[in-house]
């Protein structure tokens, strides 16, 4: 398995006091990891979460966690593959963390407002080193550093 890498607590907690309120709504965790990320959404109020991650063992770990709750969804499978599978299924809220040397954020980016409803946000948490912001532009809101992370932000209008 590959090394995890999960999101701080500061920058969770900074990502809900962004988000605001989650209650009601349909989230996607993408490179879900220990699943955290979207484990805090369905503490907040969130009406679904996807966990989305390609190592098996991972998402075995997080139903593990969540045998007992309802409106949950695990897929192994590649982020990239899982998006382009997607053609009616969509979210409010998108969140992705790829491994710091991911290679692919234009794809993960376009992709990601592909399956977001409109008014939903996608938020990608990444090295303070990439600038993504030239990256569907007419979508990209802000970037939020924390430390050497960075959390960014589309809204699909």
């Amino acid at each position: 398995m590959r090394e995890l890498r999960p999101t701080s607590n500061l920058v969770k907690q900074a990502l809900f006091n962004i988000l605001y309120s989650v209650k009601g709504k349909d989230f996607l965790d993408l490179f879900a990891g220990t699943g955290q990320i979207g484990m805090a959404a369905l503490e907040k109020g969130v009406k679904s979460v996807v966990f989305v991650d390609i190592e098996r063992e991972r998402i075995n770990q997080i139903k593990e966690k969540l045998r007992n709750v309802e409106n949950v969804k695990f897929v192994s499978k590649d982020v990239l593959k899982y998006l382009k599978d997607q053609p009616d299924e969509s979210f409010d809220i998108v969140f992705a963390d790829p491994p710091y040397d991911y290679k692919y954020y234009d794809k993960l980016i376009k992709e990601g407002l592909r399956v977001l409803r409109n008014g939903g946000m996608l938020i990608v948490e990444h090295r303070f080193k990439n600038d993504l912001s030239s990256i569907e532009p007419d979508f990209y809101l802000e970037s939020r550093k924390y430390g050497e992370t960075v959390i960014s932000f589309w809204r699909k209008q």
